[in-house]
């Protein structure tokens, strides 16, 4: 019984949609055309609009945004209009609309956070493709700023994936396409430091990844207990910081021990009072 009642209900809508599609196949046409034009209409404009912004040297992410949303815009405009030569309530269609917009706009309240972020690092450029930074307790190389997020290549090679409202706000430290190397190595307290300097100065020049400015910087950072150490902090470029460390030190080694320096380790003497023998 219910079966049957179903199939009658549903035989009643079919014919209903059937008399609809008839009497109003010219608005429907009409409607499937004007959503049509406005289609083309907006990817032209899309790709007019991308041609302009790439001219002025627009930020790849704000064109792309900007294109987007003229498109979306010239479609919905066109969509509408379609709707209303259809004849569906278009007034009602945006106040329903309006108050799903504002339900969605709640419940996107971090994704939207990371879009307003994004634009503002867009457009203030606090740090710019290539450079290395750190901001919320990560560092790496800039790879990618996107709208929502910004990716860096940390040190291992692996990828760190930072949300961009978590940059705004926050301390940054951008080191740019170069980092100092903070080095120590020490020497005896017999070492004649003037030669030990010498030494450490000329490794640095030697090596290709050193850079010439700004100038090494070399001296004495401390008198340990059982050495004199010695500050190393050259420059190179960010691709260039973990090499440059494992060769400078090789080299010093290498050349403290052609000179006859030695780098002491850490010593202690023990006296036995009144020790009979």
């Amino acid at each position: 019984m219910n079966k049957t009642g179903s199939t009658g209900n549903l035989a009643v809508w079919q014919d209903k949609f059937v008399d609809y599609i008839i009497l109003h196949a010219g608005a429907l046409i009409s409607a499937l055309v004007v959503a049509v034009i406005g289609f083309v209409v907006a990817r032209w404009i899309g790709k007019l609009m991308d041609r302009w912004l790439t001219r002025k040297a627009m930020e790849p992410p704000v064109r792309i945004l900007l294109v987007r949303v003229a498109r979306l815009l010239v479609f919905g405009m066109a969509l509408v209009v379609a709707l209303g030569t259809a004849g569906v309530d278009v007034m009602g269609l945006v106040t329903v609309v309006g108050v799903v917009g504002v339900g969605i706009g709640l419940a996107l309240q971090g994704v939207l956070g990371n879009l307003m972020a994004g634009l503002t690092i867009i457009f203030t450029k606090p740090f710019r493709f290539g450079e290395y930074i750190e901001i919320a307790g990560v560092q790496g190389q800039v790879t990618s700023i996107e709208l929502f997020t910004t990716t860096l290549l940390h040190a291992d090679h692996s990828q760190v994936i930072v949300p961009n409202r978590k940059i705004v706000g926050e301390i940054l430290h951008n080191y740019g396409h170069i980092r100092q190397l903070n080095l120590n190595v020490g020497v005896g307290y017999g070492t004649n430091i003037n030669t030990a300097v010498t030494i450490v100065r000329d490794v640095l020049t030697r090596n290709a990844r050193v850079l010439k400015e700004p100038t090494p910087g070399v001296g004495i950072t401390m008198l340990a207990d059982s050495s004199i150490n010695l500050a190393v902090c050259p420059w190179a470029a960010v691709a260039d910081y973990g090499p440059a460390q494992t060769e400078i030190y090789q080299a010093i080694v290498e050349q403290f021990r052609a000179n006859n320096i030695q780098i002491p380790c850490p010593q202690r003497e023990v006296r036995t009072l009144n020790n009979p023998a």
